[in-house]
């Protein structure tokens, strides 16, 4: 199942549209989504999921997410990246799941970090 079908049907049920650990790890190897971080710089800048991109909730807009891909929200421990997530579906995206064990858990599980 490809990442986009994964998040349309989280997106139609009626939980919050997650994503596992071993699921992004495959869609970050295949190319098959964004990863968008929404940690405050500074913490970005401290180490982040590898090809992530910073877009702090303190500025968020779901506007300006990369839309030619699902996109997956990051931030340190599920929180803010789920804030992000339900502004992005208030913005009418279909595409959009966050991980909710964030970088913490990312690491945790062996996942590589950028510093």
């Amino acid at each position: 199942m490809s990442l986009a079908s994964l998040i349309a049907s989280l997106a139609a049920s009626t939980s919050v549209p997650a994503i596992d650990h071993e699921r992004l790890q495959e869609a970050c190897l295949a190319g098959e989504c964004h990863v968008v971080d929404v940690r405050e710089p500074h913490e970005y800048e401290a180490g982040h999921l590898p090809g992530a991109v910073n877009h702090p909730l303190s500025a968020f807009d779901p506007a300006k997410l990369p839309a030619d891909k699902p996109v997956v929200l990051v931030c340190q421990a599920g929180g803010r990246s789920g804030r992000a997530l339900q502004a992005a579906i208030a913005h009418g995206r279909k595409d959009v799941a966050h991980y909710a064990p964030g970088t913490a858990g990312w690491r945790a599980r062996g996942g590589p970090i950028i510093m």
